[in-house]
């Protein structure tokens, strides 16, 4: 039924290849056939083979003064521009939004389905640490950007009611969505490539820590704790804009190694004690590809990885972002394999990692978009 479709896929912008774009290859992969729409497009070929031949729609962004390294600086124009994107004659649209993709005017003929991997936390209720994050918390310039996000939130909420089918990316954002929207919507977990994983390996005594370097990510969390800890050693794999400031606290048992490829990275994780992550997540890639690696999971049970961890057989969570939670709980981890070698076994860890699988992705978007074509 599907592959008989027009299809136009929506995607915020593509700058980077990160979670998202993950997630957006598999999309692309779904519908070979499908056109491409998005606010901007500065990634080359090399980075995101599958987009080698599509055929990609970007906005009047694109071509504006400085939008190739300051494209959110324009955020207060991407109503605008998202709504000129001319989806006549499509039947399905799918828009893969955190933004504003999912604001596209369809054809009144078509069915849109959003998969919405949260609303736009800077504008509802990240609104004060974002300005705060900006240097914008107070005086005329807050005022005026308190008033843009203002009048982004009417627009972002109008716009949610011309969708026809929400799905969000976890539980988690599923509340969200219904607080924010007041909109309905299904769970489909986002892809995880297990396969690419060893979980077999010998596990070793370092931690690992990964990602991004940005205030929410809380590494700071994680290095201060391993600095109380010095007889246990902290790999970091990542940089950012933190990344400096973080280092500089961090004692001689935290290492350092910045951005690696994510065949670095497996290495790293197929051999971890385990993976320490203290950020609130909308859902959390790497907490789940950890586990695919076997590598057990300590971190902040809140978010999406209150889904995807099980506490106690697959990890440890701790209730609140703080270092004496972190560090109890590490010590926890490693009383409990001390005196039991079969204690958050990799097995059991990589199991649980394949409820998240690629596989599984496909095999529940397929049933989804063909459920919504045949009703439509």
């Amino acid at each position: 039924m599907i592959a008989s479709l027009r299809v136009a896929i929506v995607h915020d912008w593509l700058v980077t290849w990160a979670g998202a774009e993950k997630v957006l290859e598999v999309l692309l992969s779904l519908f070979p056939d499908a056109e491409l729409f998005t606010m901007v497009n500065f990634l080359e070929v090399e980075a995101a083979p599958i987009l080698r031949g599509r055929r990609i729609h970007t906005s009047f962004i694109q071509n504006l003064p400085g939008a190739k390294s300051n494209y959110r600086k324009y955020l207060p124009l991407m109503p605008i521009a998202v709504e000129q994107f001319d989806l006549k004659g499509f039947d399905l649209i799918v828009s893969s939004s955190h933004a504003v993709a999912k604001g596209v005017i369809p054809d009144p003929e078509a069915v849109h389905v959003c998969y919405c991997y949260s609303p736009m936390r800077y504008a509802w209720d990240m609104q004060n640490q974002y300005l705060k994050q900006t240097g914008n918390a107070s005086g005329l310039k807050s005022i005026m950007m308190r008033w843009v996000l203002h009048r982004l939130r009417l627009w972002d909420f109008a716009s949610a009611q011309r969708v026809d089918h929400f799905v969000a990316i976890s539980e988690y954002i599923k509340r969200r969505i219904n607080s924010v929207y007041r909109r309905d919507s299904l769970v489909v977990y986002p892809p995880v490539d297990c396969r690419k994983f060893d979980y077999k390996k010998t596990r070793k005594k370092f931690y690992v820590t990964a990602g991004r370097m940005v205030p929410y990510k809380r590494f700071d969390i994680v290095v201060e704790a391993f600095t109380k800890l010095r007889h246990l050693e902290l790999i970091v794999i990542g940089d950012g804009p933190d990344f400096k400031s973080i280092k500089s606290m961090a004692g001689d048992n935290v290492h350092f190694l910045g951005y690696q490829s994510d065949q670095v990275l497996a290495g790293y994780l197929e051999h971890a004690a385990a993976f320490v992550f203290m950020a609130e997540e909308d859902f959390g890639i790497l907490p789940v590809e950890a586990q695919s690696a076997g590598a057990p999971v300590i971190g902040y049970g809140k978010g999406g990885m209150a889904e995807t961890v099980i506490h106690g057989k697959t990890g440890i969570l701790v209730s609140d972002q703080s270092v004496d939670s972190l560090v109890k709980a590490i010590r926890e981890f490693e009383n409990e394999r001390k005196g039991n070698e079969t204690a958050f076994c990799a097995i059991d860890c990589h199991e649980n990692a394949l409820r998240f699988s690629r596989e599984r992705f496909c095999s529940e978007l397929e049933f989804l978009f063909d459920t919504v074509a045949k009703s439509s």
